[in-house]
């Protein structure tokens, strides 16, 4: 049987250019044919090749593309190399080789697999040989300065190097003269290292260490033959860093190519962390694209993180000393806002536990402005050390969000809340009291009743909703949990029993079983029909969504930095609003005049019927009945909002009293005022703290145990009222959690 004979169209000269898809294409150059087959050995291949190329067959190195994938380039470096080529293309009568010559190849790393042990780990960035692809090199060494450990041997792909643009060279333009020569000084060698690196960058071509240790560094060019070379040592009797010799001369060409260099997580970060101090938000995908855009380098995702991350550190500090900087941190908020309450604890190893903070603007503006309304709720924290936000939060008299209080703690469990909640007591007043809407879980519902045992406890009812959402689930299918749900909420704001009712009688036509389980969920903390305390139409503990938003945005940062980031946002929101409320001429704040101007508008349409005493009859959709001296309509509006309800409007409107006399006083501009009226003031060296300082605070705080877990961190999704999620029934038996195919009774 004859051979299989492989018409081997064989190119050189061209140049890759990869396409939008990531295949490579290759332009240019020349191109010759030759038979082989699987008896034809790589020696007189290469023979054959360079004698039509009028190249050496010892400075070549031969590839291909496998079929289907224009991405990968595999090298031929022995017989059955070759032998495998020829099995793979099956069918196929013609292989496109590729001729790579020394002078042109360049190694691509994009597809080698770097070793965990290695000092960086890079990946797609291009960067010269110094050896023809198919001689054996001692691959743990260093390549175009970067340390790593090919598994596999020689790296199996290789395209040649791509000339600088324009934008690329300007961009390191301003290194050209990092190294000027012989007796120029630096002040150690971590300086020269440097302005080396980035001499090398601005005239395109890659160094190795010779030398390199604390008391001389020895560099010379990567290219095999290039002369150029650099020495530097200490100066005699000085601490200073001086150039000995130094060979500016190159033969390789470099400055034609692009630069391989060390593309370290340090350098990168040294690049960005002027425009991260801009930025913080800076992303690592647009640091990769603007690395690439400006010095023509390749980076991934992780290794733009690992930069942001060495830049981070470099502006903000550790998160190590940031945990111990919390004993300094504590008493210097006291000091700069006294009356403020900061404090933290750590558990038996010395390990970070908790820190309490409540500033004493907000401790003032709570008990002299706001209502006596409290919302709690946690937020995950995805820094470093992971950890989770207890806050509390009040609303002021325009409804907007009143940060109170809040804690950094370990993890939320009942032990944490329980803490909390003591040392919110002793922030807030106890002459009043306070309604709180928060969860009924994690120990919640006990420590409430304990610590403020004159409060009242609003179970939030987005939290009511999952719990009832969780415990049906597999029962019912999709659409009968979204009725459920729904007649829950209607049940919750029904403002008076009939409607409570009838709701709860919706859910029971659906399933006994979620009725009871509505009976037996305490409906006087969560229900209008029933509840004692004042919520003033708020039903969720998710309020304080504006300071979420601010948490989302310092949760990466070390503790202390994190705080006081919080610190300012409360101190701009503070001023912020003080100043907008001074324009203000209505007795409401505005969105509470426009409420009651809805309700204005409404009470014309309305006829008010004389009773007696301080009782009147309302006639229109329906009968109500308003007892002004009570502040009390049987519509229930007036007790649930603290504004005067369209029906209570139509009587002062009739009476000929003024609507306003009878708002409640959290609503009015004055209290919105007294809430802003103390500052936040600025709490100084938060990043940087004198070491005396750190000393005399006497505390070791170290980070807690747990760390955070590998991958891309779970967000917190958006608060929202559908809750429910669809679920599989099977369309045969009517069943739930799955489908047809895998039903059991088919």
């Amino acid at each position: 049987m004859a051979a299989k004979k492989i018409i081997a169209i064989c190119q050189s000269g061209g140049e890759f250019v990869t396409n939008i898809d990531g295949s490579l294409s290759y332009n240019g150059g020349d191109a010759y044919a030759i038979d082989i087959d699987h008896q034809t050995l790589l020696s007189d291949f290469k023979s054959e090749v360079a004698e039509l190329f009028n190249c050496s067959a010892d400075i070549m190195s031969i590839k291909y593309f496998l079929p289907g994938n224009r991405r990968t380039l595999i090298t031929i470096s022995k017989d059955k190399d070759l032998q495998r080529m020829v099995n793979f293309l099956g069918d196929s009568s013609t292989v496109d080789v590729f001729l790579l010559l020394k002078d042109v190849a360049a190694c691509n790393v994009s597809n080698i697999s770097a070793s965990r042990s290695s000092r960086t780990t890079v990946s797609e960035a291009v960067i010269p040989c110094e050896a023809p692809i198919d001689v054996a090199v001692d691959m743990t060494h260093t390549v175009g300065g970067f340390d790593m450990d090919f598994p596999n041997g020689d790296p199996i792909s290789c395209i040649p190097i791509r000339v600088i643009d324009d934008k690329q060279h300007k961009a390191a333009q301003q290194w050209e003269n990092t190294i000027t020569g012989v007796d120029q000084r630096f002040n150690s060698f971590t300086e020269f290292r440097e302005a080396l690196h980035k001499y090398s960058i601005a005239h395109g071509f890659a160094y190795r260490y010779k030398k390199n240790d604390s008391h001389r560094v020895s560099v010379k060019c990567k290219t095999q033959g290039c002369p150029w070379r650099i020495y530097a040592s200490r100066l005699s009797t000085t601490q200073l860093i001086c150039i000995k010799k130094m060979n500016p001369n190159h033969t390789c060409e470099g400055a034609a190519v692009k630069a391989g260099y060390r593309a370290t997580r340090g350098w990168v970060g040294s690049i960005i962390k002027e425009k991260l101090k801009v930025s913080p938000n800076y992303k690592p995908k647009d640091i990769a694209e603007d690395i690439k855009r400006e010095y023509g380098i390749q980076l991934n995702y992780s290794q733009a993180w690992r930069a942001k991350e060495i830049a981070r550190e470099q502006l903000q500090g550790s998160y190590k000393e940031a945990y111990n900087q919390l004993p300094f941190f504590c008493e210097k908020i006291k000091e700069t806002n006294p009356g403020s309450i900061a404090t933290f604890s750590t558990k038996d190893d010395s390990s970070f536990h908790r820190l309490f903070v409540s500033f004493h603007a907000s401790i003032s503006g709570f008990d002299q402005g706001c209502r006596p309304l409290i919302f709690l709720d946690s937020i995950p924290l995805n820094s470093k050390y992971q950890g989770t936000l207890l806050a509390a939060t009040a609303a002021d008299a325009d409804d907007g969000i009143f940060p109170l209080a809040f804690a950094v703690v370990d993890a939320e469990t009942e032990d944490n809340w329980l803490w909390f909640l003591l040392e919110l007591k002793s922030a807030v007043s106890a002459s009043r009291q306070i309604t709180f809407v928060a969860d009924f879980q994690n120990g919640l519902k006990k420590s409430l009743a304990e610590i403020f045992d004159k409060c009242y406890h609003s179970y939030c009812l987005r939290h009511l909703a999952e719990k009832l959402n969780k415990d049906l689930k597999g029962q019912f299918s999709h659409e009968a949990r979204r009725f459920m749900v729904n007649d829950l909420y209607a049940a919750a704001y029904a403002p008076r029993l009939e409607g409570f009712q009838r709701s709860v009688e919706n859910i029971k036509g659906i399933s006994p079983e979620a009725y009871n389980w509505v009976l037996q969920s305490e409906p006087e903390h969560w229900a209008n029909a029933f509840f004692g305390g004042a919520r003033y139409d708020h039903m969720t503990s998710n309020f304080g969504q504006q300071f979420y938003d601010w948490i989302s945005e310092a949760h990466e940062l070390p503790i202390t930095q994190m705080v006081d980031a919080l610190r300012g946002k409360m101190m701009e929101a503070i001023y912020t609003r003080r100043v907008e409320s001074n324009q203000w001429t209505t007795k409401l704040t505005p969105s509470k005049e426009e409420k009651l101007e809805k309700e204005m508008t409404t009470a014309r349409s309305l006829k008010v019927l004389l009773s007696h005493g301080s009782t009147f009859e309302v006639r229109g959709e329906s009968v109500d009945v308003v007892d002004i001296d009570h502040w009390d309509c049987s519509c229930k509006g007036w007790q649930l909002t603290g504004l005067p309800c369209c029906h209570a409007v139509a009587v002062f409107e009739c009476i000929g009293r003024g609507p306003y006399d009878y708002c409640s006083r959290y609503f009015t501009t004055e209290s919105y005022r007294i809430s802003y009226a103390e500052s936040i003031q600025p709490v100084p060296n938060v990043d940087r703290p004198v070491q005396g300082e750190l000393t005399e605070a006497g505390v070791i705080v170290t980070p807690p145990p747990t760390k955070r877990p590998p991958g891309r961190p779970k967000m917190k999704q958006a608060e929202s009222t559908d809750i429910i999620k669809r679920q599989l029934q099977c369309s045969k038996c009517k069943g739930l959690g799955h489908n047809k195919k895998t039903c059991k009774e088919s």
